[in-house]
């Protein structure tokens, strides 16, 4: 199955930058950084690690509830709600560049909907 595939490798890698990212902050950053700013950052690899689970689980539900359209959407979104949500928080926290904040929520709202096509996903495929 395709879907299961993909997202358990975008997963799996992105739940290991995820930890990079965080290990990074807390030793590099901890001391350059003003709090501010490694709260963004801090921020940004909660939401990177919590849908690099999220990804994970896509793919290991992709061969129970299908590879259909609703679980590539799902799994693409959460991907681009990682690059946008959290992309935009590290250069932000990294930069001070202020009006990348204007695409941070594009990116949350990207795993909104990609949650929201997960669980319909789900709901339609699922026996009752």
């Amino acid at each position: 199955m395709q879907a299961a595939r993909i997202f358990l490798v975008l997963g799996a890698l992105n739940a290991a930058a995820a930890v990079a990212c965080g290990a990074f902050g807390a030793h590099a950053l901890k001391a350059r950084l003003p709090a501010q700013m490694l709260e963004v950052y801090h921020t940004a690899v909660q939401y990177h690690f919590w849908h690099a689970l999220g990804l994970l689980a896509i793919g290991l539900a992709a061969p129970r509830i299908g590879d259909s359209a609703l679980t590539h959407w799902a799994g693409w979104l959460m991907f681009a709600g990682i690059a946008l949500f959290c992309g935009s928080l590290y250069v932000l926290s990294l930069s001070g560049v202020r009006w990348l904040g204007a695409i941070t929520p594009f990116g949350g709202a990207a795993f909104i909907v990609g949650w929201a096509l997960f669980a319909l996903a789900a709901f339609r495929t699922l026996p009752q």
